[in-house]
């Protein structure tokens, strides 16, 4: 009879808690820190910025912040008369240190 009482008590406060506050969530990990991030598009930005002197170029951390992926957009005359592999073999070659670190890399290049 007791353990009835105390089985149904525990049910009970379950189901007065939120289910927020019931789950683990084992994918959360915490935010990174604000710099990180920034510091790795600045770093590729002025990498490309060097090599290439792009009319167009943009460098978006796309993985949530953590440095983990990477979009690349640029657009040079450096890459005029090149086909689209060989201008992101030259991308490449140039971040190759960046790349290194990272999981993926999104990249588009344009000849202007």
């Amino acid at each position: 009879m007791i353990t009835n009482r105390l089985f149904s008590a525990a049910r009970l406060s379950t189901r007065q808690t939120p289910l927020a506050h019931r789950l683990r969530l084992y994918s959360q990990q915490p935010p990174p820190a604000a710099e990180e991030p920034l510091a790795g598009e600045s770093r590729i930005k002025a990498k490309l910025e060097q090599s290439f002197k792009p009319s167009r170029l943009q460098v978006m951390d796309v993985s949530g912040g953590c440095g983990a992926f990477y979009a690349i957009n640029i657009a040079s005359d450096s890459f005029k008369g090149l086909t689209t592999v060989k201008q992101h073999r030259l991308v490449n070659e140039t971040l190759k240190e960046d790349i290194a670190g990272i999981h993926g890399l999104q990249l588009k290049t344009a000849a202007e």
